[in-house]
């Protein structure tokens, strides 16, 4: 089930609300969010929310485990609750891609291993690292083992973020969780930023994504301007597509009380590399920060160490996002980067004109894209060859032609100043604060009517799209 689909949209949202509100208590409430998140994962399998339940209950009682352990023992503690995690994270999800690059090491020795393949629960990346987190919280006693079942199964599986983020840390939400109150306002604005989410994947993702799938999977070499085409389409798709799901998120979080942490901060504005990772997917980059690069010893013993470890990061990063080599490698390529810039390089980026930092960033960024959408290495060998001519120049291909409608030319236009410089605001400061008010609740209002209409006119219309972070 996703958010731009008529089953949520129309049965399963308005259901919950109606149940959340109406029972009296943060307790009762936490039983009506549990059993409609377990019924919302549910619905990709039955399988699936047989694994999500085992992490629920290990998690709730390796957490206790931790928690009891004294100051000497206390972290042999927290490495075995965290393998235990990473486990079951290695088993269902990079347990194939092990298995194979294995088979081809030792093939030229005569010796075969055989390919094991686990389907790969959804949401299985996310749930792992709310679990984690919820253990190294411990571990720091920056809280407390939870002793409220219920309440860690709510923390592990709310169902807006439970599939694709942003991830909450449990330090940040606990006390929500046991105590929070909602108002009107409160369920206004949470509801107005669900519905500029939705209006982002349905009117802007969902519109760019038939050129994306055109060129990365039905053009075998495409020319010049059918790679940029393609790439321009895909870095809008994604940015809107996964910042879509996380506003979504964030506002429902918002109508009921709870607070997620903000996902995106116009990344595509950035200057460097390194600022683009400040302003995109904040949640999982501050997470490996602080459980990751710190630990490692983050920039604190020479320039050489913290760039080793701004590698190991990234290469984590990279195997984070999928079990193949093509996100190793957007793993490295940010990397490199980011160890470039801590270099003259990055020094002389800085002093260079706005336009000039912009241009490389927004370079750097897109032919990451590339390893990160093609299925292949082959195919992403390809687009490259595309990008940089060896393709020819050529012209647009017919069922390319056949995508490229007005409206999508339209939407590709107007969504890159979007993303680029965020929600335009009308100035109004000579006027009242009052009637500005006025005036900006009432414009506020109209618009998110008018986008909710479009969106569901779109969504009733439209076939099954589901976001792209599900696949993590």
């Amino acid at each position: 089930m996703v958010f731009s689909s008529v089953t949520f949209l129309f049965y399963f949202l308005p259901l919950f609300l109606a149940c959340y509100f109406l029972m009296p208590g943060t307790r009762t409430r936490n039983v009506v969010l549990l059993v409609f998140s377990l019924v919302f994962y549910a619905w990709g399998g039955l399988v699936d929310l047989l694994i999500l339940c085992i992490s629920i209950v290990a998690n709730f009682f390796l957490a206790q485990m931790v928690d009891r352990h004294p100051d000497q023992t206390r972290l042999r503690a927290l490495a075995f609750a965290v393998g235990i995690n990473l486990l079951g994270l290695i088993i269902f999800k990079y347990i194939g891609f092990l298995t194979t690059n294995l088979d081809v090491l030792l093939a030229p020795l005569g010796i075969h291993v055989p390919i094991i393949q686990a389907e790969l629960p959804l949401g299985i990346s996310f749930f792992t690292f709310h679990a984690i987190s919820y253990l190294v919280d411990v571990y720091r006693r920056k809280a407390k083992a939870n002793g409220r079942f219920e309440e860690i199964a709510v923390y592990i599986t709310m169902f807006p973020q439970l599939v694709a983020g942003p991830i909450v840390r449990y330090s940040t939400i606990s006390h929500r969780i046991r105590e929070r109150r909602t108002t009107l306002g409160r369920v206004s604005a949470g509801l107005r930023i669900f519905i500029i989410g939705l209006s982002w994947k349905v009117l802007i993702a969902d519109e760019v994504a038939p050129i994306v799938a055109v060129v990365y999977d039905q053009t075998a070499a495409p020319n010049l301007w059918e790679a940029w085409l393609g790439v321009n389409a895909y870095t809008l798709q994604i940015y809107f597509d996964f910042g879509g799901y996380s506003n979504m998120a964030i506002g429902l979080a918002i109508a009921m009380g709870l607070k997620f942490p903000r996902n995106f901060n116009l990344p595509y504005r950035s200057l460097s590399m390194g600022e683009f990772w400040r302003r995109w997917h904040m949640s999982l980059s501050s997470w490996f920060r602080d459980y990751v690069y710190i630990p490692l010893g983050g920039n604190r013993f020479g320039q050489s160490r913290t760039m080793l470890n701004l590698w190991s990061v990234f290469l984590l990063c990279g195997l984070w996002h999928g079990a193949s080599w093509n996100y190793v490698i957007w793993g490295v390529h940010h990397g490199c980067f980011l160890v470039l810039e801590r270099t003259r390089f990055g020094a002389l980026m800085a002093r260079a004109p706005v336009i000039v930092s912009f241009l490389y960033t927004q370079f750097v960024l897109m032919t990451s894209w590339v390893w990160f959408r093609a299925v292949t290495f082959e195919d992403a060998i390809a687009m490259f060859r595309g990008m940089f001519g060896f393709n020819g120049v050529g012209s647009l291909s017919v069922s390319l032609m056949a995508e490229l409608q007005v409206f999508t030319m339209i939407v590709m236009v107007l969504a890159w100043p979007l993303a680029i410089f965020g929600l335009p605001r009308p100035g109004l400061r000579q006027l009242p604060q009052k009637l500005r008010l006025a005036i900006y609740g009432l414009g506020d209002t109209a618009v998110m009517f008018v986008l909710f209409v479009l969106c569901i006119l779109t969504v009733g219309a439209a076939a099954y799209s589901p976001f792209l972070y599900f696949q993590f």
